[in-house]
């Protein structure tokens, strides 16, 4: 799965006139996000500097040099226009599309997997806001989850919101994009990952169930949930106990909870 193409010119706010950009590439903002970049040896292809901004960005500025990227001095104007206003800190960084990997890489991947440890993954069902999918990802990381599922059609791409949002786990978490989630389901199942799908009408509680093994939490959209064929691939639904007056919880916020808590499951097993 490409993140969303932006080639030629990108606009900011209506009637401003379009910002030229690098073709072909993806933009990235923000200290963090080129912190990770750059401690990961992907230097972006150009690096879009904001005018006034040097001293404090110097290490980074310096960084990206060193490893190849083109600099450039531009007005915050156009940094603001390029961003629609998002909060880039005065840098920009061009890099090469971030692309989810394919179902076949998946379950070469699970077979090397379970020779290791027990697989954690996490299947977004239906998640298409940008913000929460960069929020499950940087969760997923933090987690130590083996992947990340989603469908094909109707969910969130890897753009350079989502990028911002992770953190740097955009690029490290590996994104598995399937044609069927349903079926994708039925083929863990073969390969002994138990399914647990959340839902707020569930009998049990998150706390009342396994995961020490293989495993695979589903989280479905805000409002929506799981759609019913995903409900039905689950062999187990679990829902988090709620104490207060709200119903549930962000999507991200719920996935970060069911995935610690394998976390900790496993570390008081070992």
């Amino acid at each position: 799965m490409k993140s969303s193409s932006r080639r030629g010119t990108r606009g900011g706010s209506k009637g401003a006139a379009p910002v030229p950009v690098p073709e072909g590439l993806d933009q990235v903002y923000g200290v963090h996000a080129l912190e990770s970049l750059l401690e990961r040896g992907e230097a972006p292809r150009e690096l879009w500097i904001q005018q006034g901004a040097g001293k404090r960005l110097n290490l980074l500025i310096e960084r990206a040099r060193t490893q190849g990227a083109r600099l450039k001095e531009q007005p915050r104007e156009l940094l603001d226009q390029l961003t629609a206003g998002a909060a880039h800190q005065g840098v920009v960084a061009f890099c090469a599309p971030l692309t989810a990997e394919g179902e076949e890489s998946l379950w070469l991947k699970l077979r090397a997997w379970q020779a290791d440890a027990p697989p954690l993954l996490l299947v977004l069902d239906g998640v298409t806001d940008v913000h929460n999918f960069g929020a499950c990802l940087r969760s997923a990381d933090a987690a130590g989850a083996h992947g990340v599922i989603v469908a094909k059609d109707n969910a969130a791409p890897l753009n350079a919101t989502v990028r911002k949002v992770a953190c740097g786990a955009a690029e490290v978490v590996p994104v598995y994009q399937v044609t069927n989630l349903s079926r994708t389901l039925e083929k863990l199942k073969e390969y002994n990952v138990w399914i647990t799908g959340t839902a707020g009408e569930a009998d049990s509680s998150l706390y009342e169930l396994d995961f020490k093994g293989p495993t695979a939490l589903v989280m479905g959209a805000e409002g929506k949930g799981m759609r019913r064929l995903t409900r039905e691939g689950c062999d187990h639904l679990a829902k988090l106990p709620m104490a207060g007056q709200v119903s549930s919880l962000n999507v991200s916020v719920a996935a970060g909870i069911c995935l610690f808590e394998a976390v900790r499951q496993r570390q008081l097993a070992s």
